[in-house]
């Protein structure tokens, strides 16, 4: 079959049973609660991020628990949901509650992703995870894997996935809008949390702070939080170094860096299009890593192999204040952060098409809502796109497979099936976690 066939049939599949659908292979998770019935949900790690998780759940279901390992947020969030019970240990809320509840939330820094989402998923729950899915590309895997033994319904905190902007961007893609494509630019301004540091000096760790909890699967360290001083200036502010609650992104052993930050939502798109999953080499260029702290920049090129879908094409990403050339971007400067496709029939800057490139009308499902399609699966309808299996899963493989480049410092040939680079040693820490006693990775 031609590509333009192969394209066409595309289109016409996944405009007649929705995009996630088709992505998904046809997998429903079990219906679990009938249409008009609330669903019982749980939300763990209620801070940043976690507070507009919890409060999408609580609109679209009920609250019965809520789990933060400082109390402080803790005490906050329960004058919001005054009916939840309140824990500091997710592990004891499902031990307790796990009965009382159909779904979970889980906003923690990345390392407990895995951790809180497996143990939810193994007792039968449906679980929104927030980006990126994981911390390793090994519980990347897993998280997939358990979600569909179980037949759960689940979905990952990239928003963008249920716009449609995105959503015709991606279309456009597979339809042909730029010719054929072997050239993919991604850019962000992140980080926005200090990178490329050593560790700072250990601090009193508050007592409204579970410090083991906060730590869970990772190893042992002292707390550690620089508290601004009044009148400190703005870069000043920004050269604080800590773990909670905010600049944890910065650490090998907590985060994943601006890429794992930002990567599930800019690489979002063009994976969406042209399935880039399973990359077989990447190698990074970085301003150097003390296998402690990220680095203060990349710049990291990927190379995927030909499918029946598209040729094969490369990837580059770039943070940390590196961005493609003004000449790469056909003279329009690139901006803090943005997209470049560039085929042999023009490019897509930005969801704006120039070189010759021009639009297409194309056919895609409209979503009703992120959450509300994670919502819609749980209660028997078609799986959300960004669910765990066919999407979430292997758009973070992607995307870690990243770090795995700038912790090893050289090219890493990679084999998806086996999980494990060809040509590198030693990097197995970073592909599959050990976790500290008293949590679970594998059964």
């Amino acid at each position: 079959m031609s590509l333009r066939n192969d394209r066409r049939q595309f289109l016409q599949t996944s405009a007649s049973v929705g995009i996630g659908y088709w992505l998904a292979g046809g997998v429903q998770a079990a219906q679990s609660k009938s249409p008009n019935e609330r669903i019982a949900m749980a939300s763990i790690g209620i801070g940043g991020k976690g507070g507009s998780d919890a409060a999408n759940a609580a609109k679209l279901g009920q609250m019965v628990a809520i789990c933060d390992v400082d109390e402080k947020r803790l005490d906050g969030a329960a004058k919001l949901y005054p009916r939840a019970e309140k824990f500091t240990d997710f592990r004891k809320m499902l031990d307790a509650l796990h009965k009382s509840i159909d779904a979970v939330t889980v906003s923690t820094p990345d390392h407990m992703h895995a951790p809180a989402a497996l143990m939810a998923m193994r007792l039968g729950k449906h679980c929104f995870c927030q980006k990126p899915l994981t911390r390793t590309i090994y519980e990347a895997r897993l998280m997939g894997q358990v979600a569909r033994e179980m037949k759960v319904a689940t979905q990952m905190g990239n928003q963008g996935t249920a716009e449609s902007g995105l959503r015709r961007q991606a279309a456009l893609l597979r339809a042909g809008v730029v010719g054929t494509v072997r050239e993919i630019h991604l850019w962000t301004n992140r980080p926005i949390w200090p990178q490329g540091i050593t560790r700072p000096a250990p601090r009193p760790c508050p007592q409204h702070l579970k410090w083991d909890l906060w730590l869970g699967v990772a190893p042992p360290r002292p707390y550690a939080e620089d508290l601004p001083n009044k009148g400190m200036d703005k870069k000043a502010l920004k050269n604080l170094r800590g773990y909670h609650p905010f600049k944890w992104r910065g650490w090998w052993d907590f985060g994943t860096g601006a890429l794992g930050d930002m990567g599930c939502h800019i690489v979002n798109m063009p994976f969406m299009g042209l399935d880039l999953r399973n990359p077989i080499s990447v190698v990074a260029e970085t301003s150097g890593t003390n296998k402690d702290s990220l680095p203060a920049w990349s710049i990291v090129t990927f190379q995927f192999a030909a499918t029946k879908l598209r040729p094969a094409l490369k990837l580059v990403w770039y943070d940390g204040g590196k961005t493609p050339s003004v000449e790469l971007c056909g003279g329009v400067p690139p901006g803090a952060g943005g997209s470049l496709v560039i085929g042999d029939k023009g490019r897509m800057l930005n969801g704006s098409l120039s070189g010759g490139a021009h639009p297409l009308d194309v056919k895609f499902p409209e979503s009703p809502g992120h959450v509300e399609e994670w919502v819609r699966a749980i209660k028997g309808g078609e799986p959300a796109m960004s669910n765990f299996p066919n999407y979430a899963g292997p758009l973070t493989e992607t995307v870690l497979l990243g770090n795995l480049a700038i912790w090893a410092g050289q090219k890493v040939e990679w084999d998806a099936a086996t999980i494990r680079s060809k040509n590198v040693k030693g990097l197995e820490s970073l592909i599959k976690p050990t976790y500290c006693p008293g949590y679970t990775l594998d059964t």
